[in-house]
């Protein structure tokens, strides 16, 4: 069974399926990519909630960046949201986000917890 959250003609915020919790790219608000960051891991953190995992169950992030010379401020900001031993795959590059004023996205695959 396939179950779709908060879903509209274009996506789901949140798609579930044979225990894996797959979400929408997320995206923060702030003038800093580290603002940025705090922000949309905060969202990553409430759709998580709502699938019923967390971020201890993250498998995998993908995260954009809309310049590389950012890198290191977004992850002062990730490595302090990460819990210790569970550390997701991860990729992370450079890619012309869908707003000027958008300076990082992250997309989060996670297992169900329990």
């Amino acid at each position: 069974m396939i179950e779709r959250i908060h879903t509209n003609q274009r996506m789901s915020k949140i798609v579930k399926h044979g225990g894996v919790v797959y979400l929408c790219g997320q995206v923060g608000s702030g003038t800093t990519v580290a603002e940025q960051t705090e922000d949309c891991l905060g969202r990553v953190d409430r759709l998580l909630h709502e699938a019923g995992s967390s971020r201890e169950h993250v498998l995998q992030a993908v995260i954009w960046l809309a310049d590389m010379a950012d890198f290191d401020a977004m992850n002062e900001v990730w490595d302090a949201w990460v819990p210790q031993d569970a550390a997701p795959a991860r990729a992370c590059g450079e890619a012309k986000l869908a707003d000027a004023d958008l300076r990082v996205e992250i997309i989060v695959t996670a297992a169900v917890a329990g």
